[in-house]
Parts: C-alpha cells; structure tokens; sequence
C-alpha cells in the first residue's frame, strides 16, 4: 500500500514536471526561434532538413535513448524514465497544436526568460525526485555511471554540442537570446534540486541503524560509516548512519529510512568536494573484497 502511495505520488510529479517543461519548450522557446538543448534541440536540427513533426522526432529520439539506457543502465532505470521518454513529445504535441499559446508575447527577451524559466522548473521536479526526463539525459548519465565523470559536466557538455549545431540555423538574435535561457534553465535547476549536482551528506540516527545501511548498500550502491552518537534525552549509546550521496539519490534514502523507521532522524547537509570511491574513483567488486579479507 504504501509503496502503491509512492508510484503514484512519483508519477503525478513526473507527470506535472514534463506538463511544465513541454510548456516552456512549445510555448516560449520554439514559436520565437530560440536555441534549445536536449532532445528537443536535436529534433529541430533534424526538421531542418526533413519536413516532419519535431514533437515525433523527440519521441522517436527519446525511444532510441530509452533503448540505450535500458541495455547500459538496466530495466530499473528503464522503468523509472519510460513515463518521461513518452508523455514528454505528447505534451509537445498538445501545446502545439493550440494557436492560442504559440502567439503568447512576440517579445524575444520574455519569450527566453519564460522559457529558462520553465525549463528550469520542470526539469528539477523531475530530478528532484531522483527520475530523469529522458532523451539526451541519458547518456550523460552512462558516462558519469561508468566512468565517474561529473553528471553536471556531461549535462552541459552534451547541450554545448547540440547548442552549436542550432546555431547554423538560426539567427544570431535568436543565439544570444537562447544562451539567456540556458542561464536562466540552469540557476533554475539548480535551486529546484538542491543546488544542482552538488552532494550531500547524510546522518541518519535511528536504533535500526544496521537494516538502515543495509538497505542503502543494496538499492542504491552507496558505502555508509557507522558514527558512534549519544543521544540527547535519554543519554543512550547508538549508532548513527553517514553516507554521501548525490541530490538524485537523497529522495531514495529519505524513502528508504521512512519505511524502515518513520521516527528516525535525518539530516541532509551539503558539501562540496567529494573524493573516494563510488565519486572519483571507480567502485570495488564488494564480494571480492570480503573475500580478501576472509
């Protein structure tokens, strides 16, 4: 039941997350010829020189993504980014398709802070709650997963990429007014999600401290200390839980403790530098490694 609670919970605000995102793409940036990232950038590229839809292009794109994270990254993954890949395009396509909204102002400086702004938004709902919005995420994600490279630093990479392939066909306006958005998009998302891609620190203080680690070890990967802690009132002697993980993974943890011990105590702090493994060094085969030490 109470895993019932959270699906649909995650699903209206993924729902509501690519609603607002699509908003931002259909009705400011497209209609005024503004630069965009992701797979929408891509599919106004490729409508360059094939006359079709470009809502259909970003679904035909988001599948190919959703394909390739599903082989690299597993049906979990897959799982939690096929409702994105989906009602993403469909929600392009219904903004689309209402004139009303494609003449909302004819100013390019509000059409580029509006879009930023919605962008922005939309895409930290979704990431807020650790799901990603497809298409062009994807492969960022790999990368960061397999070689540990920054997620921030491949996001930004990638729509550096398709920015410039944009650039040939659109004004040198629209160009100036497009990095205005990718600003605005990106100081947005960072505030919706905690200040982006930066890391935090978690303590969790709870007597089921061992199930605790032990859950955070086998759904989502991460290494935990067992702190020694006293508590205030009733001077008991426990241990407490302190792992580092980045903000995707802190709505997992924070779901994770609830169902374990909802009386526990969690503490959410952010850092700036990390250096270790499972962040700057690759993970440890941990069966391996116990065996080692036997």
């Amino acid at each position: 039941m109470h895993q019932a609670k959270h699906l649909v919970r995650d699903t209206l605000i993924v729902l509501l997350g690519n609603l607002v995102l699509a908003f931002g793409v259909a009705v400011f940036a497209v209609p005024s010829n503004l630069i965009v990232a992701g797979a929408t950038g891509i599919a106004l590229i490729i409508c360059e020189f094939i006359s079709v839809n470009y809502a259909t292009v970003v679904f035909i794109i988001n599948m190919l993504m959703l394909l390739l994270g599903f082989v690299v990254l597993g049906k979990k993954f897959a799982a939690g980014t096929i409702l994105s890949s989906i009602i993403f395009p469909f929600f392009l396509a219904m903004f689309e398709s209402i004139p009303q909204l494609q003449h909302l102002t004819s100013d390019m400086l509000l059409s580029a802070i509006y879009s930023g702004l919605f962008t922005g938004l939309g895409c930290g709902i979704v990431f807020r709650i650790g799901y990603s919005t497809g298409g062009t995420d994807i492969p960022p994600i790999i990368i960061n997963k397999k070689f540990h490279v920054s997620l921030g630093v491949c996001v930004y990479f990638f729509d550096v990429i398709v920015l410039l392939g944009q650039s040939f066909f659109t004004s040198f306006e629209g160009i100036l007014y497009g990095i205005i958005t990718v600003f605005i998009t990106a100081i947005v998302l960072d505030k919706v999600t905690i200040f982006g891609e930066k890391n935090l620190q978690v303590l969790v203080i709870s007597a089921h401290y061992e199930e605790i680690a032990e859950a955070i070890f086998n759904e989502i990967d991460r290494g935990c200390t067992f702190v020694n802690v006293t508590t205030g009132y009733f001077h008991d002697q426990q241990n407490a839980v302190l792992c580092v993980v980045n903000n995707r993974e802190y709505p997992i943890i924070n779901d994770l403790v609830m169902e374990i011990d909802p009386t526990a105590f969690i503490i959410g702090s952010e850092i700036h530098s990390v250096k270790g493994r499972g962040f700057t060094l690759p993970n440890i085969d941990l069966d391996k490694k116990l065996k080692e030490r036997i």
